[in-house]
């Protein structure tokens, strides 16, 4: 499996997919969820034929070193990011950020511009509403109270916020970041990110504005789920008017965050991917 070695010599799992044609192609970095991984983006994947596809674990998550709750932060993670490209001989790339992937996104817009060429953004924007952190601290670093990935699809195929979701594709989505044991789920990331993240929200929270507005110089797009509890109507409204380049998709019967495959998500990206060509 593919590693490369952070300067601080943690090593890093990426995927580096669709370049084999003598490296041509857009190259695009997909960054993924707070707790997720590089298979965040296996569903949108197969909408994506001619860019460079790279993926990667951020460290403490899946198959990449488990560093430590003082390394898993979005600082650290856009410094891997960008050693990345550096790995792979890519100047510039475009993002492709769910969630957590977008802030770093916005982070890079400001302290690496010139490496950047556009990012779409999925479910996440400058103001995180609280019912959505709220609703991540009570499950981070915390093992599902399921005994199996069937189990707990069924528990989620429920999930108000994505009606008619079938249980099959939440036990993919979960598989992604748990493995069944003896003793029942066991999350597939360190249990400190909980530590990581909760001791960053004892700061004062950052204004985000300015480094979302250094990103909508560059080609950008929000993918936005209409049932999201992290990012509410009127951020989304704040970002246009503050944008108004930006190519938006509402996705109806989607919370946090749409799967990027639905047919509104994969409009927009495509339009999004001609801007930057």
């Amino acid at each position: 499996m593919p590693h490369f070695t952070a300067p601080d010599g943690a090593s890093l799992y990426y995927e580096d997919t669709g370049h084999e044609n003598m490296g041509q192609g857009l190259p695009l970095l997909c960054l993924p969820g707070l707790t997720r991984n590089g298979r965040d983006f296996d569903f949108v994947a197969p909408h994506l034929a001619g860019v460079r596809l790279i993926r990667m674990d951020y460290r403490g998550r899946a198959r990449s070193d488990w560093t430590g709750a003082a390394t898993y932060t979005l600082p650290q993670e856009a410094k891997d990011a960008l050693a990345l490209l550096d790995h792979l001989g890519i100047d510039k790339a475009a993002i492709l950020g769910t969630s957590r992937g977008g802030l770093i996104a916005m982070l890079l817009a400001v302290t690496a511009p010139d490496r950047l060429l556009g990012a779409a953004l999925n479910d996440v924007g400058p103001v995180i509403e609280t019912a959505g952190i709220g609703a991540i601290a009570g499950y981070l670093g915390r093992n599902p109270p399921f005994a199996t990935l069937d189990e707990a699809a069924q528990a989620r195929a429920g999930d108000p916020a994505f009606p008619g979701v079938p249980a099959g594709r939440w036990r993919q989505m979960i598989a992604n970041t748990t493995r069944e044991t003896p003793e029942g789920l066991v999350i597939d990331y360190d249990p400190a990110l909980r530590e990581a993240v909760l001791e960053s929200g004892t700061d004062a929270a950052p204004d985000l504005w300015p480094l979302f507005d250094a990103l909508a110089t560059k080609p950008l797009a929000l993918i936005w789920g209409r049932t999201s509890d992290l990012l509410s109507r009127q951020t989304v409204t704040r970002m246009q008017a503050r944008a108004p380049a930006m190519v938006l998709a509402e996705v109806p019967d989607r919370g946090h965050t749409p799967f990027l495959d639905e047919p509104e998500a994969l409009a927009t990206l495509r339009t999004w991917l001609d801007l930057l060509q």
